[in-house]
């Protein structure tokens, strides 16, 4: 078998090469073997990371039962969470790209044969995925698994239920000793947020592309399975390897096709919208957002984890997780079972005989939810290239809304607004600047959604954004407007007091303004200084385009 690394092992020209790996303490019989990265995220200001230096050591036993060498690289990760609501949160996104050039640098650099990749939270999947795909080599996500459910006021709860208090605190509802009781009962330990929040939602999504093993985005980060499956995927690396199964081979057309399909069953966070097509971008796939719709039209949605409903990642695996989901939309050809996965197996194999064992979990394909997917794409004069919006966490009433805008130029802005109990009934509050470019960096924005949801005003205002939103956020927060103020878009030229239209049924959001008048609004517009000059985050604001093609850069 021809191997990638025998470019640095194998020869007399490669002696000097071979020296350096003696100083680490390799042996001649491990350079003998395929050299696998197992590149993990693993820090200590992650919850979703702190225990993956103990997944990486199972991902390790495995490549060496499977006679691979492995050879373990760091990688750095954002914690969304604690990045939230200040300016560390403008370079969470950013630090997507910054993974995937990090992965591509030390795979070509030591010339690796295949890559275990170890994320766990929000940008690192994608950020790792994007990575492998664009190197078409053997690759396996195995990611650390969900945090457990807290319990806050007698209810299973998740780090959304945090931020909501929070609102509820600012509003009076709550006092201060139930906000400490929320504090220390919402994230109990270690794994991603037990949501389906955006880490769990690309975890869930390795496994509908196929390049995880089943189980990836559901079993819980404490269980011994997870450790299990990390070993299992150090084995199913050497499989790839020794068959020549490559990245591109999982990820393609037919597998981007089926993640859509699932994302639209399990209500993704909206992220997973950038993510998917910046995934896609890589594999050389062409993708764009009204395949999401056309997508949704055909696919109903059959869960509401949290924050749309009450269940968590926890129920999910244990109602039968990813590959029950995909045996429901099967049954409706809702799936291409051809398609390949990193078991060296399809899709068709790896779901044989998966059912569904909680329907308060799954439900079935012919009790869904919604008949719509749990994702949709609005357009108008607003966003001219397409805005998201979370359907399945928007309550039933706010689905369509007309209501004055409330404009605001950046979130610390609206967050002070909001928090002054400024906000009322029937307002759409407008946040721009908050874009790519504009931000830069594409803020989330769990704090305003979660303070009008924790004020309860969640299913009377509405939110749009040329941001983006946690997979956290619930209600009528439509966000990735395209194009953004910073690049000339009309949310810039929206004025204080105007009517907007939302129809997120019919796929509209408009503001109740001529074009007459957005002309003449135009000729007068001042586009404000940039945010950032300086930096890493002031090169990214020049490259990345529009959230409309996943923020890539270009």
């Amino acid at each position: 078998m021809n191997l990638r690394s025998d470019n640095v092992t194998k020869g007399a020209e490669r002696a000097p090469n071979r020296s350096l790996f003696y100083a680490m303490g390799y042996t001649k019989e491990e350079l003998e073997r395929p050299l696998i990265g197992v590149i993990s995220a693993h820090s200590e200001i992650v919850p979703g990371h702190f225990h993956l230096d103990k997944i990486a050591d199972a991902v390790k036993a495995g490549v060496r039962m499977a006679g691979g060498t492995p050879v373990l690289i760091p990688a750095i990760g954002v914690c969304d969470g604690i990045a939230m609501g200040h300016i560390g949160m403008k370079y969470s996104l950013a630090s997507r790209e910054l993974i995937a050039d990090s992965v591509e640098t030390m795979v070509m650099a030591h010339q690796l044969d295949g890559v275990v990749l170890i994320p766990n939270c929000d940008k690192i999947v994608p950020g790792m995925v994007m990575g492998a795909v664009r190197l078409d080599i053997p690759a396996v996500v195995c990611s650390g698994g969900p945090m457990l459910a807290g319990s806050y006021d007698g209810q299973e709860v998740s780090l959304s239920k945090m931020f909501e208090a929070v609102g509820a605190y600012k509003a009076g509802m709550i006092d201060e000793r139930k906000l400490d009781e929320c504090e220390k009962g919402v994230c109990p330990g270690c794994g991603s947020c037990a949501g389906m929040y955006t880490a769990n939602s690309m975890n869930c999504l390795c496994e509908s592309l196929g390049i995880a093993l089943p189980g990836n985005g559901t079993i819980p980060a404490v269980h011994s399975a997870r450790t299990a499956l990390a070993k299992h995927a150090g084995m199913a690396i050497m499989n790839l390897v020794e068959k020549g199964i490559t990245a591109r081979q999982i990820i393609n057309e037919k597998s981007i096709k089926n993640a859509l399909a699932c994302d639209m069953a399990l209500g993704c966070s909206s992220n997973s919208v950038l993510h998917l097509l910046a995934i896609a971008n890589e594999a050389g796939v062409p993708l764009d957002l009204k395949l999401f719709n056309e997508t949704s039209e055909k696919v109903p949605n059959l869960c509401h984890l949290a924050p749309a409903g009450p269940t968590h990642m926890q129920d999910l695996n244990n109602a039968g997780g990813i590959p029950a989901v995909q045996a429901e939309l099967a049954k409706k050809n809702l799936l291409d079972l051809s398609a390949l996965t990193a078991t060296g197996k399809t899709i068709a194999e790896n779901i044989e005989g998966a059912y569904i064992k909680d329907t308060n979990s799954i439900r079935t394909i012919d009790n869904p939810y919604s008949q719509t997917g749990g994702i949709q794409i609005l357009w108008g004069n607003i966003a001219q290239n397409g805005c998201v919006v979370k359907r399945s966490a928007v309550a039933p009433e706010m689905l369509k809304h007309s209501g004055p805008a409330r404009v605001f130029n950046s979130e610390d802005e609206a967050i002070k607004a909001i928090y002054a109990s400024e906000i009322h009934d029937g307002d759409v509050v407008v946040i721009r600047y908050e874009g790519p470019k504009g931000g830069p960096g594409m803020r989330e924005m769990l704090n305003p959604t979660s303070a009008l949801a924790g004020m309860k005003l969640d299913k009377t205002v509405a939110l749009i954004t040329d941001g983006r939103f946690s997979g956290a956020s619930r209600g009528a927060s439509i966000g990735h407007v395209s194009p953004e103020a910073a690049d000339g878009g009309n949310i810039g030229l929206i004025e204080e007091g105007d009517i907007i239209e939302i129809d997120i049924p019919n796929a509209s959001i408009n503001v109740n303004v001529s074009d007459d008048e957005l002309a003449k609004r135009r000729e007068k517009y001042v586009a404000p200084e940039p945010n950032i000059k300086t930096g890493w985050l002031y090169r990214y604001s020049r490259l990345v385009s529009g959230a409309d093609k996943g923020a890539i850069m270009k």
